[in-house]
């Protein structure tokens, strides 16, 4: 028998509807109807829940093979949730370009640093698309970091393609403004990114 039907037999036998097996697992209904249907499986902490509310051993939860797979996932959702965590506070960091002086400029012929709300040697249209594209940063890394466990597969497929684009093409806006602090700080974020997703395959 595999575990998805023998978490469902254990749960009827105990008079469980699956609203009320998430609740006392602490994990959503979504993810208790996973493993029923076997389209997914439960993470160690919660195959020790289940092992403890209905009174039998891990062992005859889950079988080696199982066993393995589950710990297959628990590793890819950790290396997961690092990416994310990465991801994130590295678009995060990008607020710094409000405070710090990235920014190069000439003032009465000499040269002047200045933050991006001082930056006005670049036209007004090159600013403005400057500053929505780090706010646009800005708010992918608060999203990847509240964002992380959420199971919507849009998101999950597109984060990490959505960071290193606005990544590039702010690189790309900087080089064209000619601003190379900020630009090369945005390439170096870019290679992070890229390195850390080709070390995880």
């Amino acid at each position: 028998m595999e575990i998805n039907e023998k978490i469902q037999e254990l749960r009827k036998l105990n008079n469980l509807t699956q609203e009320e097996l998430a609740g006392r697992l602490h994990v959503s209904r979504a993810a208790v109807s996973k493993w029923e249907s076997g389209r997914g499986y439960p993470n160690m902490d919660s195959l020790k829940a289940m092992a403890k509310l209905f009174s039998v051993s891990v062992d005859s939860l889950i079988s080696g093979e199982e066993l393995l797979t589950v710990a297959r996932e628990e590793n890819r959702k950790r290396e997961n949730s690092i990416l994310d965590l990465v991801f994130g506070l590295l678009d995060l960091s990008v607020a710094m370009f409000f405070f710090l002086p990235f920014f190069g400029q000439k003032v009465d012929g000499q040269l002047q640093e200045v933050s991006l709300f001082g930056l006005t040697e670049i036209s007004g249209w090159l600013w403005i698309t400057a500053l929505i594209l780090v706010v646009c940063i800005l708010l992918l890394g608060l999203l990847a970091l509240v964002l992380q466990n959420s199971d919507c597969k849009i998101w999950i497929k597109s984060k990490r393609k959505l960071s290193l684009g606005l990544n590039a093409i702010a690189a790309s806006l900087f080089i064209l403004c000619q601003q190379p602090y900020a630009a090369i700080f945005f390439f170096v974020y870019l290679v992070i990114k890229f390195l850390m997703l080709i070390n995880r395959r």
